[in-house]
């Protein structure tokens, strides 16, 4: 079996182990930053251990890295996965901690 070492790879990897993991569908004023751009505000609707959704229009492309800054946290790394126009979807560089998830969850529910 290949290592996952890219970013595609571990995300495909924790989709497929994350299955008791649901996504938690909530809503979370953050800011977005893509590569070499100013960040700008966004609604967070859906997060996990390995990536999040959010409300924002933007031709931000698939592949792009950007950082997603939570209230109170540090930006987070992540790599556009899907965008629709209205939507963006994203992967993170590396796994949230389970706790942190937890946190953010009983802090916006």
């Amino acid at each position: 079996m290949k290592p996952f070492t890219t970013l595609e790879d571990r995300y495909a990897l924790a989709a497929q182990e994350d299955r008791c993991a649901p996504r938690i569908k909530l809503r979370i004023p953050a800011t977005l930053r893509a590569s070499g751009a100013q960040s700008f505000s966004v609604i967070v609707t859906d997060l996990s251990m390995a990536g999040f959704a959010c409300d924002a229009v933007s031709g931000i492309p698939r592949g792009a890295l950007c950082w997603l800054t939570l209230p109170g946290m540090a930006g987070l790394q992540s790599e556009v996965v899907w965008n629709n126009g209205v939507m963006i979807g994203c992967a993170f560089a590396n796994l949230m901690n389970g706790a942190v998830l937890e946190t953010i969850i009983s802090r916006h529910r």
